[in-house]
């Protein structure tokens, strides 16, 4: 098994969100700022990575049967934690979170690498999934929130590009200009996928 390939697997070719198109909830919701993606990505790392090295770490004493909900308890505990760090490393990122933080629960990202990869490796090639799975996620929301907040807010992590008096573009703060940075950019990556697989 490649570990390399296992790695890059989820930052390019399975990106979860631009290519899976998985977890985006989230990603529509929260990218109105880069430091709401940031911290997003942060708790989604950790929960994706220590979910995944327990789930891997106890699958032979998991029966098949209850992989999902043996995955969900996992998943809700590692949550928990995160959401309670979160409160009290960033109390206003966790304000801004809001619901989304706690969702991550239900993040079909994070169940699925548990129940079809995690469940099925050894620890390594499953940390190295849920790293290279996560760090796609990043990548992904991280450009989706920098694109938004420059063209809505004219800022970027909350600092001014632009004069007072400069007028931006308030539709990409808002729902459907997150539907339509959104499209342009799983269009940019599966173009990009498209032409480095010939």
């Amino acid at each position: 098994m490649n570990i390399f390939k296992i790695f890059t697997n989820g930052i390019v070719k399975e990106n979860p969100v631009f290519i899976l198109v998985l977890g985006i909830c989230p990603a529509l919701a929260i990218t109105t700022s880069l430091t709401n993606a940031i911290g997003m990505s942060a708790a989604t790392i950790f929960v994706l990575v220590l979910s995944d090295f327990f789930i891997s770490l106890f699958r032979n004493f998991i029966p098949s049967k209850t992989i999902t909900i043996t995955a969900i308890i996992v998943i809700a505990t590692f949550v928990t934690i995160a959401d309670m760090l979160m409160k009290v490393i960033a109390p206003e990122l966790d304000k801004a979170l809001g619901i989304y933080l706690p969702l991550i629960v239900l993040n079909c990202i994070i169940l699925s690498r548990a129940e079809n990869f995690a469940y099925h490796n050894k620890i390594i090639p499953s940390l190295l999934d849920a790293l290279g799975m996560g760090f796609g996620f990043a990548i992904a929301i991280i450009l989706t929130g920098s694109i938004r907040e420059i063209l809505g807010n004219g800022s970027i992590m909350d600092y001014k590009l632009v004069n007072e008096s400069t007028r931006t573009i308030l539709f990409f703060i808002l729902p459907p200009g997150a539907f339509i940075v959104f499209a342009y950019m799983i269009a940019l990556a599966k173009n990009i996928l498209k032409k480095t697989d010939k």
